[in-house]
């Protein structure tokens, strides 16, 4: 079984490299995977979900752990929910297809990991709060944006990639502001942001 999921990564990934679907890189899902195993993690709510490939990781990391996962492109909804019912994993990730700003849950999570529209990550963080246990993460994902966050605005010639990527460093503001977080940043991947509430 272990070859079967193995090669069924594999699959994931190169699929997402043929339909340029952004996924995690591996540098960064290895930091998700251990900080869910280290942190005792029993339930995520991921925004974003792509084609399920970090709710997937997630899940394999710790079989304890249940994933709620929000996808508003019907596409890459219907390709993960392909992708979750070949691990069977059907039970133990549940999706829900809708913009994440449109989606209202009573339930509490361990950890919020957010890997969506990254000019909305304030909204996101803020819409979802609520839903966070005491002493719960909220973790990020794409906190450099290929290496785009460390340049001047001057050096970036995409009048819309410098609008994104200036709302990716009011975010960073907006965390390291935020009292009621401690918030770390991590080099690895493409940039992590670790959030932990502290109360």
């Amino acid at each position: 079984m272990v070859g079967n999921i193995y090669s069924e990564i594999r699959e994931i990934k190169s699929y997402a490299l043929d339909h340029k679907i952004p996924i995690m890189v591996d540098e960064g899902i290895d930091f998700l995977t251990t900080f869910v195993i280290k942190h005792q993690i029993k339930n995520v709510l991921e925004i974003g979900t792509a084609i399920g490939y970090s709710a997937i990781m997630m899940a394999l990391a710790n079989p304890n752990l249940k994933v709620t996962s929000i996808e508003r492109d019907k596409e890459r909804y219907l390709e993960a929910l392909k992708n979750i019912k070949k691990l069977n994993l059907e039970n133990r990730i549940t999706l829900i297809f809708k913009d994440a700003l449109d989606v209202k849950l009573n339930d509490t999570f361990d950890l919020i990991f957010i890997d969506a529209a990254k000019g909305q990550n304030i909204h996101f963080f803020e819409n979802f709060e609520k839903n966070l246990q005491n002493h719960g993460y909220i973790i990020t994902d794409n906190i450099d944006f290929h290496g785009y966050v460390a340049k001047e605005e001057s050096e970036i010639k995409s009048h819309n990639l410098r609008a994104l990527v200036r709302k990716i460093k009011q975010y960073i503001t907006f965390l390291k502001e935020n009292e009621a977080y401690h918030t770390t940043f991590y080099k690895t991947g493409d940039g992590i942001a670790v959030s932990e509430r502290q109360s």
